[in-house]
């Protein structure tokens, strides 16, 4: 299987779910297709039939023991059997080997993707939900874990926390997340975090609110509490951020169980519309263990918004994951290889847009194996 592409080198160690007798295709050759279907714009297993069709002689020349195009049962099929957490972990070498160490902000975040529902014996239906981990700085996805709603999120992160190698970096997550046991996952992993800090913690929050309404009226010296503002201005709207933070060193005596707790953060957003002058604030609060440091801390919770920027919006808009009709496992997977396609095309050397860059990807075989074949420098 002569292609450079690592991840199809990983995919051999995947365990086949077919019975042996009666394989035409080999698993490999059905994630190449499918890989490169995703890449060129196929949304759907018809569609990834029609693209490996339509471009049967590049497969075959790309393939080893290349046997023709499955038919769309087929890849549907296979993908339904395959265990996407056998799936997930081949994608988690892969990027640890194109990768090695990250050590920026690692967001966390979850999505539904609304069209892929299962029906449960009472006759409701289960949405699929999807927790991401994403390298900001970077623009790639380091894994997913897949759960049965929004409210499970608070299993699926740790889980998902414990799987990733999350060494020096700092984790951001919302306020889903604040959980005593997520901090304790974080900083077992040896990272730091910044997560958001809402009414889900009642007392918690109003005590931090509290304080801080408290700090405007009293002294409090700089050893314990710092500030920082940026402002932007563009697309016809300024933006003044002001981030606070306080650390008297014994926040994680004062709340008991938070592992790590070294600052308490208040962030105030204000905004204003140039032309017509109408203005709107917004304060939230955060929890970190990071020290005395508004500026860092301020420059993580903005990385954060780049996994729904980045991520979900593309997944959404460029490769329209919503409409997806999938269940169980196959719609699981099919996301994981939205997700690859979106790194591939996205740290592709080819220039444009993302949608023009799948739809040259699918018109010119050139640029697919261009983007196939790359070696990405992350």
């Amino acid at each position: 299987f002569d292609i450079k592409m690592d991840l199809i080198s990983i995919i051999k160690y995947l365990d086949d779910p077919r019975r042996e007798q009666g394989r035409v295709h080999s698993l490999e050759s059905i994630m190449y297709i499918s890989i490169a279907a995703v890449i060129g714009g196929a949304e759907s297993w018809n569609e990834v039939e029609e693209f490996g069709h339509l471009k049967e002689d590049f497969f075959a020349s790309r393939i080893k023991g290349f046997s023709g195009v499955p038919s769309h049962d087929t890849f549907n099929r296979v993908f339904s059997l395959l265990d996407p957490m056998q799936l997930e972990r081949c994608f988690r070498v892969w990027i640890k080997e194109i990768c090695d160490s990250y050590k920026g902000v690692v967001a966390i975040d979850g999505k539904t993707v609304c069209g892929a529902r299962t029906e449960n014996p009472d006759g409701s239906f289960d949405k699929l939900h999807i927790v991401s981990a994403w390298a900001t700085a970077n623009g790639i996805s380091l894994g997913q874990e897949r759960v049965k709603g929004k409210s499970n999120e608070i299993t699926a992160i740790p889980a998902l926390i414990k799987a990733l190698d999350l060494s020096e970096c700092t984790v951001t997550i919302d306020a889903m997340g604040c959980q005593k046991e997520i901090t304790s996952a974080i900083v077992e992993k040896g990272a730091d975090y910044v997560i958001c800090l809402k009414k889900n913690q009642r007392k918690f929050h109003e005590t931090v609110s509290r304080w801080f309404d408290d700090f405007q009226h009293k002294h409090v010296p700089p050893i314990r509490y710092q500030t920082f503002t940026t402002t932007d201005e563009g697309h016809g709207r300024y933006e003044r951020r002001h981030c606070e933070v306080f650390c008297n060193g014994m926040l994680d005596l004062c709340f008991k169980g938070w592992e790590g707790l070294q600052s308490i953060v208040k962030l105030t957003s204000l905004r204003r519309d140039i032309k017509t002058g109408a203005e709107s604030e917004e304060v939230r609060y955060y929890i970190s263990s990071i020290g005395l440091d508004p500026e860092r801390i301020l420059r993580s919770i903005r990385a954060h918004w780049g996994i729904e920027n980045n991520l979900h919006w593309h997944l959404d808009v460029t490769f329209n994951e919503d409409s997806t009709r999938k269940t169980k496992n196959a719609a699981a997977n099919f996301s994981l290889l939205n997700k690859i396609a979106l790194m591939v095309v996205k740290n592709s050397s080819k220039k444009g847009s993302l949608k023009a860059k799948r739809k040259a990807a699918g018109w010119d075989n050139k640029v697919l194996a261009q983007m196939l074949d790359e070696e990405w420098n992350f």
